[in-house]
C-alpha cells in the first residue's frame, strides 16, 4: 500500500468519477485507474462498484475511506513539521482581501511583515467578500480579510473580528462641500449623484441599504467600478462616493456622517479544519496585532 494509491483512492471516492479524480490529481486517467486496481489487489477487496460509468464505494471502500484520509492527513502533518524547521526563512501565503482594504490599510499592515520575513512570498487575491469566502472554502486561499458579517454560515470557516472602519462621503477638493453643514445625513444623499461600486461589493450594499432605510433609492452617476476606479471618478468630479475613511488620504474633501453614522466591521477568515503552516500563522499573528496601531477612523473590535 502506497501513499499515492491512497490519495488516488480518496480522490475517486470524493469525486465519484475516475476522470475527474485524475484531473484533480493531475495524472493520466489510465495511470490513476491502474494504481487504484493495485490498491484493491493489496487490500484483497474491490473498493468501488463500477457500473456503466457510475462509481460508488463498496463496503470495503467505505471502511477504508476514513482511515485513508487520516493516514494522508497525518503524513502531511509530518512533512509540514519537518518543513517548518526553516519555513520562516522561506514560504508562501495566499491572502485574500477586498479592493478597499488593498487600497487602504493592507499595505501598511504588510510592510513590517515583509521586512521581517523577506523570504516569505505573499500571493494577494483581490475580490468581494463572497468570492473570497468561496476561494477560502475551496482551499485556494490560506487567509482572507472580509467585511461581510453574513458569512458566518460556512461551518468550515472561523471568523476573527479585527477592526471597524468609519464610512464617509468623499468629493473633489475643488468642488463645494455636498452640504453646508460639517456633517452629512444619509437623507442628504437623496438626489445627489453617486459613483457606485459594482454589484456584490460590500460598500455598494451598505450604501444602498442605508438609503433605502431612509425611504429613497440612491442616484447613480456611474456604477460598476472597483475602489481605484471609484476614487478616480470622484476626483474627476463625476459624483460623490461612500468609502472607508482609511482610503481618503489628502486628495479628497471628506464629509463625515452625523451620528450614528455608517461603519463596517473587518474580519479575518480562515479554515478551522486545516492546520496552518508556520508562515500562515506568522502573517495571521502580524495582522491580528495591527489594530493596536490603527489610524483615525478605525477602531479595534473587542472580540479581537
Amino acid at each position: 500500500m502506497q501513499f499515492q494509491q491512497l490519495a488516488y483512492f480518496v480522490a475517486v471516492a470524493e469525486t465519484r468519477h475516475f476522470t475527474h479524480a485524475a484531473e484533480q490529481m493531475r495524472v493520466a486517467q489510465p495511470s490513476l485507474s491502474q494504481q487504484v486496481r493495485a490498491l484493491e489487489k493489496d487490500v484483497g477487496a474491490s473498493l468501488f462498484h463500477r457500473i456503466r460509468g457510475n462509481v460508488s464505494l463498496t463496503e470495503a471502500g467505505e471502511t477504508l475511506l476514513p482511515i485513508a484520509r487520516r493516514i494522508l492527513a497525518e503524513t502531511d502533518t509530518a512533512y509540514r513539521a519537518i518543513r517548518e524547521l526553516d519555513e520562516l526563512g522561506r514560504g508562501r501565503v495566499r491572502l485574500g482581501a477586498t479592493p478597499s482594504l488593498c487600497t487602504g490599510l493592507l499595505p501598511s499592515m504588510l510592510s513590517a511583515f515583509c521586512r521581517t520575513y523577506p523570504g516569505i512570498e505573499i500571493v494577494l487575491t483581490e475580490g468581494g467578500s463572497r468570492d473570497l469566502q468561496t476561494s477560502l472554502s475551496e482551499g485556494a486561499l490560506d487567509l482572507a480579510m472580509i467585511v461581510d458579517s453574513r458569512l458566518h454560515d460556512d461551518p468550515r470557516l472561523s471568523m476573527l473580528p479585527l477592526f471597524e472602519e468609519e464610512l464617509v462621503v468623499i468629493s473633489p477638493k475643488t468642488s463645494p462641500a455636498p452640504v453646508p453643514d460639517a456633517q452629512i445625513k444619509i437623507g442628504d444623499l437623496k438626489g445627489l449623484p453617486l459613483v457606485m461600486f459594482r454589484r456584490g461589493y460590500d460598500l455598494r450594499e451598505a450604501t444602498v441599504a442605508a438609503c433605502r432605510a431612509e425611504g429613497f433609492e440612491p442616484k447613480f452617476a456611474i456604477e460598476g467600478g472597483e475602489m481605484d476606479a471609484v476614487l478616480e471618478f470622484v476626483n474627476a468630479g463625476i459624483g460623490l462616493a461612500v468609502v472607508p475613511s482609511t482610503v481618503v488620504g489628502d486628495r479628497f474633501r471628506m464629509t463625515r456622517f452625523s451620528a450614528p453614522g455608517l461603519s463596517r466591521a473587518v474580519q479575518f477568515a480562515y479554515r478551522r479544519d486545516l492546520e496552518p503552516s508556520r508562515a500562515v500563522r506568522a502573517l495571521k499573528d502580524a495582522i491580528t496585532r495591527y489594530p493596536d496601531r490603527l489610524p483615525p477612523g478605525a477602531k479595534a473590535l473587542g472580540g479581537r
